[in-house]
């Protein structure tokens, strides 16, 4: 028996560090589309290799389930409210399946009762500190995005990211939220985090938003208008605008601010400060969300007394062919069942997580999905691994091709350079060091020629396949993150020293 000769150490650990990441909360009104995967999945791939590393990681995600957009659309399917995002939030939950997410991640509704509880006390906070008032106003209001528009941000007096839905024009008297008093509030917070908002020219993008001025928003709804939300506080005749409610999400699912509140949702009480106060809370979202993330967000943070978070990862878009972004409307979008459906959760993963940029706008077709998933899955990783298994098979023994297993209480120690792109969330760059330590193998395969040497040297033969599979295993090891389920057939057959029976990717 051979002691592999591990490149990824495991090191003892005792104390964990917490780490807390979220998604943000799609609405529940449609299926999940390619820019929920990519979100969904970069996220997962960080919790993963957060836990890997030895962090005890709260992931959280769940469904926004307020707002003008969900009211319209039960009524149209003849449902109540309540009856449509319950339907909605069973289907989410399945697509997250499909996409290959964690089992322990955590789940929050925008219409449960600690977190509307929670929203009210966040509201009684910032108007306690003396940033909401009343007033009466007129707006332009998409309801794709469930956001007032300006005339600068339409184009042919539509939204440019829905312009197939008419603008609704709000005549009333709402709260609103002092936003215009957190400018140089948040300038400072930017200057001292010089890291929070990543790609680095989407934090350019967004102090220059700031720097430009703010206004103040509007964040109630008449509720005779639009009965769909929760109520604010001390007024019967307003419900809260979805986005204030929604945003509180990120710490009403750790419990925040209730002690009591085990009734409503089982949470451990230390959970906000272990992983918000001292988890460096960070937030994925989608570059249309940045300035609800990294200004809307924070601000409100500050008005409410509350830490701000630690860092916004934003997306790009995902487009489809020409660079045009992914539309029903222009019908160039690509469902992400579809591709599930056909060729399986890792191989949706494998795409976006290699072949979409980290942070710029990508194209995603069936013709590019197909040519990368043939080079870099079935005539890439899944003929190595074949290659490989057929060899050991054949002439070692399961006793002489073992590793050794992950001992309880110990953590990865990833390659520096893998590790490095991850802690800067350039998952693409991560994906790629994988894959060229595929490359790798499989020219030295090519150059040492195991399949020919061990028919005439039997000795340094076997040497050769044993140094394969322990190569072959530190890839799967990098692989847990990234395609969890490829990662655990490619183990398994290790163990039991077989090639596969099928290949892993059938090339298409």
């Amino acid at each position: 028996m051979i002691l592999r000769r591990r490149k990824f150490l495991l090191e003892k650990h005792n104390m964990q560090k917490t780490f807390f990441l979220t998604t943000t909360l799609p609405y529940v009104n449609a299926p999940l589309h390619m820019g929920h995967a990519l979100e969904f999945v970069r996220a997962d791939t960080i919790a993963r290799y957060k836990k890997l590393s030895g962090f005890d990681v709260y992931f959280n995600t769940g469904t926004d389930e307020h707002g003008l957009k969900i009211f319209e659309k039960a009524k149209e399917k003849g449902l109540t409210a309540q009856e449509f995002v319950d339907q909605g939030f069973e289907v989410f939950k399945e697509q997250l399946k499909m996409f290959g997410v964690s089992d322990d991640i955590h789940f929050i509704r925008t219409t449960d009762k600690s977190h509307e509880k929670a929203a009210q006390e966040f509201w009684v906070r910032v108007n306690d500190n003396g940033y909401i008032y009343k007033k009466n106003y007129e707006a332009k209001y998409c309801v794709g995005c469930e956001s007032g528009k300006t005339d600068s941000e339409l184009v042919d007096e539509r939204c440019s990211l829905h312009p197939d839905v008419e603008l609704k024009i709000i005549k009333e008297e709402n709260y609103f939220f002092k936003y215009s008093e957190f400018g140089e509030k948040l300038l400072a917070f930017y200057e001292k985090n010089p890291n929070f908002v990543v790609p680095d020219f989407r934090f350019h993008e967004i102090k220059n938003f700031v720097k430009n001025g703010l206004q103040d928003f509007s964040i109630s709804r008449l509720k005779e208008k639009m009965p769909w939300g929760i109520e604010v506080p001390g007024d019967n005749t307003q419900v809260m605008y979805v986005w204030f409610d929604a945003l509180v999400n990120y710490i009403s699912t750790l419990g925040w601010p209730f002690a009591d509140a085990q009734d409503l949702r089982p949470f451990e009480q230390n959970n906000f400060e272990k992983y918000w106060v001292n988890g460096n809370p960070t937030q994925y979202c989608g570059k249309d969300n940045t300035r609800f993330q990294a200004a809307m967000w924070q601000a409100m943070l500050m008005a409410a007394g509350v830490p701000n978070s630690h860092q916004i990862i934003v997306n790009g878009f995902i487009t489809g062919e020409g660079g045009i972004r992914m539309s029903k409307s222009l019908g160039n979008g690509v469902d992400p069942r579809d591709i599930v459906g056909e060729y399986g959760t890792d191989a949706l993963r494998y795409f976006l997580l290699r072949e979409v940029g980290s942070f710029e706008d990508s194209p995603f077709t069936v013709e590019r999905f197909k040519d990368a998933y043939n080079s870099g899955l079935a005539n890439g990783l899944g003929n190595l691994t074949s290659r490989i298994l057929t060899l050991s098979e054949k002439y070692l023994t399961p006793s002489a091709s073992g590793i050794s297993p992950l001992a309880g209480g110990e953590k990865y120690v990833f390659h520096t350079e893998f590790t490095n792109h991850l802690e800067n969330f350039d998952i693409q760059k991560a994906t790629e060091f994988i894959w060229q330590k595929i490359g790798d193998l499989d020219k030295r395969i090519q150059e040492t020629e195991p399949f020919k040497v061990v028919k005439v040297d039997i000795e340094k033969g076997k040497e050769l396949i044993k140094e394969n599979i322990e190569r072959l295993y530190e890839i799967s090891e990098l692989l847990i993150p990234m395609l969890p389920e490829t990662s655990q057939k490619i183990q398994e057959l290790i163990k039991q020293n077989k090639k596969p029976e099928a290949p892993l990717f059938f090339r298409k």
